[in-house]
């Protein structure tokens, strides 16, 4: 990953509704959610909503699949793999057993 890819994701992360819209698309898990149950759930607009999506989308974050007039969003995993592979590139100077807590805390167990 580039750095102002990363710059970006983390940019699209760095505000509330959007970091809402993240966590909820990672619980909702393969499933997703449609665009008007992720407003519905965190109670947003319409338009405030698509706005963050795009972001979000724009940043590698979530995915979209069309369902008729609808869209179903999904966090995108690969992206957010992606994003935390770049901040620990060079974790722990060579001793991979310093970087275990971290990878032991954010490891889906699933």
């Amino acid at each position: 990953m580039e750095t102002n890819h990363a710059l970006a994701s983390l940019s699209a992360l760095g505000q509330d509704t959007r970091l809402d819209v993240f966590r909820l698309l990672v619980k909702a898990g393969t499933d997703g959610m449609l665009a008007g149950e992720i407003g519905q759930a965190l109670d947003v607009r319409q338009n405030t909503l698509s706005a963050n999506l795009s972001i979000l989308l724009n940043a590698g974050l979530v995915r979209n699949q069309r369902e008729g007039r609808a869209i179903r969003y999904f966090a995108d995993m690969d992206g957010m793999r992606a994003l935390l592979a770049f901040l620990m590139e060079d974790c722990c100077g060579g001793r991979p057993e310093l970087c275990q807590p971290v990878i032991n805390e954010i490891a889906c167990v699933c």
